[in-house]
């Protein structure tokens, strides 16, 4: 039996938290809240008019504003819902359905950003696959950032096996996206990974 995606396991037991995380995201900017702070840094880190991979885009945030900022961006997100919101709000990106533990695209990417806690919602069997799957689609020198909090089931160290153990080297260790430094109490890991 495969195990199940734990976003799909929110949506089988809530077929409307799909549209809840939505409204969430509207009802924050509408808030004025700061919504682009992992967008800034991956902005700051690309070259102007990168090729960007936004990988669980969700309603594409952060690829959005990356897109918006010129950078050619794909965002991939397994919920059709998500995808829909980010067609319509985000027009510069190019916007697919599709797995992260089955990512098989023709291009490569220079940056590669995997935010909002998403490796914490993927099947825990597919981790390694998923990392795997994302440095294969990195271009000559490409990077790949992921964020995610502690207390979500993925514990920082276990993260940093599985991202050796898919080929990758954790260049850069940060406690938040406005580049705080990493240390054994934080609640929160941005990691900068590379082939």
């Amino acid at each position: 039996m495969t195990e199940e995606n734990l976003w799909l396991r929110q949506i089988a037991a809530n077929p409307d938290h799909s549209r809840w995380y939505i409204q969430r995201f509207r009802d924050m900017a509408a808030q004025g809240a700061d919504l682009h702070g992992e967008a800034r840094l991956i902005d700051a880190m690309s070259p102007r008019g990168a090729r960007i991979l936004d990988a669980g885009c969700g309603t594409g945030r952060v690829g959005g504003h990356l897109a918006e900022s010129g950078h050619t961006v794909t965002g991939v997100d397994l919920d059709p819902a998500l995808i829909e919101d980010a067609l319509s709000s985000y027009p510069r990106g190019h916007w697919l359905v599709g797995d992260l533990a089955a990512l098989d695209l023709p291009d490569r990417f220079d940056v590669i950003v995997c935010a909002g806690n998403v490796l914490t919602f993927v099947a825990p069997s597919t981790r390694v696959e998923v990392l795997r799957r994302l440095a294969d689609h990195l271009g000559e020198g490409g990077r790949l950032v992921t964020g995610f909090g502690a207390g979500r089931g993925y514990g920082f160290d276990a993260y940093l096996a599985d991202v050796k153990e898919a080929g990758l080297t954790a260049s850069l260790l940060l406690g938040t996206w406005d580049l705080r430094p990493f240390g054994p109490d934080a609640d929160f890991l941005v990691a900068v990974l590379t082939r």
